[in-house]
């Protein structure tokens, strides 16, 4: 067992690096720019016990992972941007209490984990572009009317993307539902 309270932020510049073993140790986080580790493929945080207790939002840029191990920590929530990790396979989350993802989801595996996340993800994404939207431009959501039409037009959009990027397509098919004016 290794006494390691953090990991320098210097590890983050290592772009090359594709494992990371760090585990038991007394990690209490992770450095904010973690995600910089575009190349990391395999990450064994386990046994941290009492003192990882959160991952930092830019976890979900380590794109190429395909192995995690988060084992035996106090993680309660995996980060908002975890969706978006589409090549990780193997997720080991036991002894964690966590409560987002809710337990029956860790359950059912790891795809179950990354469809939960992407669409908690794409929920956040909406209800900010409402807000941004409502705090825009008033007078244009004002009626039931323009606040839909305006709607539409957004989840068109995120729609389109969002299926391109589900299916690895730089180009998706359009709905030409979603495409109707009201």
């Amino acid at each position: 067992m290794n006494k390691l309270r953090s990991l320098p932020s210097s590890v983050c510049e290592m772009t090359s690096l594709y494992l990371l073993d760090a585990h038991f140790n007394e990690l209490c986080g992770l450095p904010s720019a973690f995600g910089k580790l575009s190349s990391l493929e395999i990450l064994n945080l386990s046994s941290n016990f009492s003192d990882l207790k959160e991952l930092p939002a830019s976890f979900g840029d380590l794109l190429n992972l395909s192995e995690l191990d988060l084992s035996n920590n106090q993680i309660h929530a995996l980060p908002d941007t975890f969706g978006r990790l589409d090549k990780l396979e193997k997720l080991n989350l036991e002894q964690n209490p966590l409560a987002m993802p809710p337990m029956d989801i860790v359950n059912k595996g790891v795809d179950a984990v990354k469809e939960y996340m992407s669409k908690r993800w794409l929920d956040i994404l909406l209800e900010e572009e409402q807000k941004r939207i409502a705090a825009e431009t008033p007078q244009a959501t004002s009626t039931p009317k323009a606040w839909l039409e305006r709607s539409v037009s957004w989840v068109s959009g995120v729609s389109g993307s969002l299926v391109g990027y589900l299916s690895g397509n730089e180009k998706s098919e359009k709905d030409a539902y979603l495409d109707q004016q009201l």
